[in-house]
């Protein structure tokens, strides 16, 4: 079979993604799924693609990839200056891709992540409904050098009015909406001002698990018992650290839950790069 994607370099963290496993939480398995929902829509659309097929979503840098089959592609997302046979190619709008056409990335000059589409979407092997990688799950949790994708070859282009233009990528956007969490009526009025006039750090060790933040609140609140958490759900540890879930998230956890991003938030923060600062807004 000759319509597979040669990985020649991963980049930083390059993985497959989809919209994510929801039937198994009861299992304690993680969503998973698109970090930035909404550029992996965008990217799925513009091929004409259904929005759950599987793309790769790359972290900071991108990778370098050669197709052996005709297909079309579309790249969405955080700017990683792509070209194709070193010619620079749009961003937001079908490709036309060649056999033997080479794709190189490059280091995001805005944003964290980008989404790279395929007309009909990467055909990797599914495990509990998803072609969404994780650790401890599928075989792979992100890729290697020398892997192969697989695909559905076509030499039907896509209709040249598929792009869109003016994106916005939310790698700079301060604000992040939030909602109540279960245990936000137990925060003092102190604690609340802190929340809502502190411009937060994203720390260097945030990951698809989650983003910790590098500031401190003054925190008494007792742990609860085991609970329900959600990707955008925001953890106060006993210590007063601040903790977002992200999309590979643990699903219960014990730290008083205080706040929980929407689901544009959640993709807006799947931008920010580390060290990067927020502010909370609560709706």
């Amino acid at each position: 079979m000759n319509s597979k994607v040669v990985v020649i370099k991963p980049g930083f963290y390059t993985s497959v993604q989809d919209s994510g496993r929801f039937d198994y939480l009861l299992y304690g398995v993680p969503i998973s799924g698109c970090m930035d929902k909404k550029s992996a829509k965008i990217a799925n659309a513009i091929l004409n693609n259904k929005n759950d097929c599987a793309l790769l979503e790359m972290t900071v840098s991108g990778g370098h990839f050669l197709f052996k089959a005709n297909t079309n592609i579309c790249i969405t997302g955080a700017d990683m200056m792509p070209q194709i046979n070193k010619i620079p190619v749009k961003m937001n709008t079908a490709i036309a891709i060649q056999k033997d056409d080479e794709l190189v990335m490059h280091h995001s000059k805005n944003g964290c992540r980008t989404y790279l589409s395929i007309t009909g979407g990467f055909q990797t092997p599914k495990v509990l409904n998803s072609r969404s990688m994780y650790k401890g799950i599928t075989e792979n949790f992100r890729l290697s050098k020398n892997d192969e994708l697989y695909f559905i070859s076509t030499s039907k282009p896509i209709k040249s009015n598929a792009t869109i233009k003016n994106v916005r990528i939310e790698s700079q956007q301060q604000v992040i909406d939030v909602y109540k969490g279960p245990e936000f009526d137990q925060l003092t009025d102190k604690q609340i001002e802190i929340l809502a006039f502190t411009l937060f750090t994203i720390s260097n060790e945030s990951n698809r698990m989650a983003y910790p933040l590098t500031e401190f609140i003054p925190n008494h609140l007792d742990p609860i018992i085991t609970s329900i958490v959600l990707p955008g759900t925001v953890q106060l540890t006993p210590g007063g650290k601040l903790i977002i879930l992200m999309r590979d998230c643990q699903v219960t956890g014990g730290y008083p839950r205080i706040l929980q991003l929407t689901e544009g938030a959640i993709d807006a923060l799947a931008q920010q790069q580390v060290n990067n600062q927020i502010q909370f807004n609560l709706l």
